[in-house]
């Protein structure tokens, strides 16, 4: 679960007879956020669930996400940039959404195609390259630097200001 960009936030809690300390040890190193060992309680379930959903909470709050003039709101999966609003099909839009989440980050094409297509799907590394030059004409303004900055032989990057094109 923890591999996938899809289930990648889902809070994990183990349910086991095991309760050996070597097991709950390994269940947590392996990514469950917490580990509940039979015979449980319902009451204490239901307060470890209320517990991990209190954590996860402030990613849930971070709906809108600016970067520069650009701002994406994935609740409403709109995108606008200067306050203009932007359409994007869907690969274009799940490549900004992963790029606006780390500004400045340069990420290869084969660091794009898991986050975007993953990897239990044969895409082409070229194809990156087709829908980044999509997402650069959907976000081109006229007088405005392009925010995406391509690294040659590293890949792209999201720039966290833009400045007027001179």
């Amino acid at each position: 679960l923890r591999g996938r960009q899809e289930t990648r936030n889902v809070p994990i809690i183990m349910l086991t007879a095991r309760g050996e300390d070597s097991d709950r040890i390994r269940g947590l190193d392996t990514g469950a956020d917490d580990y509940l060992t039979k015979p449980f309680s319902m009451t204490e379930l239901l307060a470890r669930l209320r517990a991990v959903l209190r954590r996860i909470r402030p990613s849930l709050a971070e709906d809108v996400v600016a970067v520069g003039d650009i701002e994406m709101d994935r609740a409403a999966h709109r995108v606008r940039r200067a306050g203009k609003e932007i359409h994007l099909g869907p690969t274009e839009y799940k490549l900004l959404e992963h790029l606006i989440q780390h500004p400045g980050r340069v990420f290869s094409r084969e660091q794009l195609l898991d986050a975007v297509w993953g990897s239990d799907v044969y895409v082409e590394a070229r194809t990156v390259d087709v829908h980044v030059g999509r997402l650069r004409k959907a976000l081109n303004i006229d007088g405005v630097n392009d925010p995406i900055r391509t690294v040659r032989s590293a890949g792209y990057a999201l720039e966290d200001s833009v400045e007027a094109a001179s």
